[in-house]
């Protein structure tokens, strides 16, 4: 059954003081609206519970992307087309022009935005992982003040998120890497086909190699946990290391240990965990090449 579109609330603040001042009014009361790809297919199922939004589409405090010496920040509304357009977001963070290339059709890189698909804390999202693997920041604010969050302390569970109810994204704020780091980088996204389709399983990993041994390596998953997370306990398996088949396994093996996969509509438990195995052996590969 189709929602009910006149029992829902829409406000369109003229900007971010207004929005925030709205969310701190009636604290709890409104939430952001933002490309809305994720909202809408509730509210076409008669599932959207919330009932009081607020529309931050607009609002260019939220918008662009600036390019500093030392760190990329993307403002929270940044479209996932303008992610993957932009040269150096292309040129020195691959893996998350690439996440954002495979996430839906192309309305909905046109529409989707990068702070919604963080904000929306889902653990099948496709550019999480990327993002946890550049080390990325939050900036996260509200009408009395803003604060910077590592984005791996952003999930405390599944779909529970440090994010007030009076706050909103302002920005992602990521490290640019050092031109004497010359970083092996791996993403692939398993689903049902190409486009269009949530993944099954979803993996980013960078590493470097030097004098034949695995330095500062990051490992990211999506689908395999109640949250995106990092391997932890792989990627210490794997520092300092020669990218040797024993240590493969190894690898493989605590990684195994360390995802928690369900079985669910898309996919199966075991089918997660082989695969996310077999995307390690391939990350290993580029590492040995």
């Amino acid at each position: 059954m189709r929602s009910y579109i006149p029992s829902y609330e829409l406000l369109a603040p003229c900007d971010l003081a207004a929005a925030l001042q709205n969310m701190s009014s009636e604290y709890g009361t409104w939430k952001p609206f933002a490309g809305g790809t994720d909202l809408m297919v509730l509210l076409e199922a008669g599932k959207l519970s919330q009932r009081k939004f607020i529309n931050i589409y607009g609002l260019t405090e939220l918008r662009g992307i600036e390019v500093t010496p030392h760190h990329i920040l993307v403002g929270a509304l940044t479209t996932y087309t303008e992610v993957r357009r932009h040269e150096t977001l292309t040129r020195e963070f691959p893996l998350l022009a690439r996440a954002a290339a495979e996430t839906g059709s192309i309305a909905t890189q046109n529409r989707g935005t990068l702070g919604g698909n963080v904000a929306n804390a889902s653990p099948a999202a496709d550019s999480p992982p990327a993002l946890l693997v550049y080390d990325a920041e939050l900036e996260l604010v509200s009408s009395s003040c803003s604060r910077w969050l590592p984005y791996r302390d952003f999930w405390s569970g599944y779909k529970q998120v440090a994010l007030r109810p009076d706050e909103l994204i302002r920005c992602i704020r990521v490290p640019r890497p050092s031109k004497a780091h010359h970083w092996r980088q791996y993403y692939r996204k398993v689903g049902t086909r190409r486009a269009q389709a949530i993944s099954k399983v979803c993996f980013a990993a960078a590493a470097r190699i030097d004098s034949h041994r695995i330095r500062d390596v990051r490992i990211a998953l999506a689908s395999v946990a109640p949250t995106v997370f990092r391997a932890a306990e792989t990627e210490k398996i794997m520092e300092g290391e020669s990218p040797t088949p024993s240590l493969l396994r190894a690898a493989q093996e605590t990684l195994a240990a360390e995802i928690a996969p369900i079985d669910d509509i898309r996919s199966t438990a075991y089918y997660r965990r082989r695969v996310s195995e077999n995307l390690l052996a391939e990350f290993f590969d580029l590492l040995s090449a």
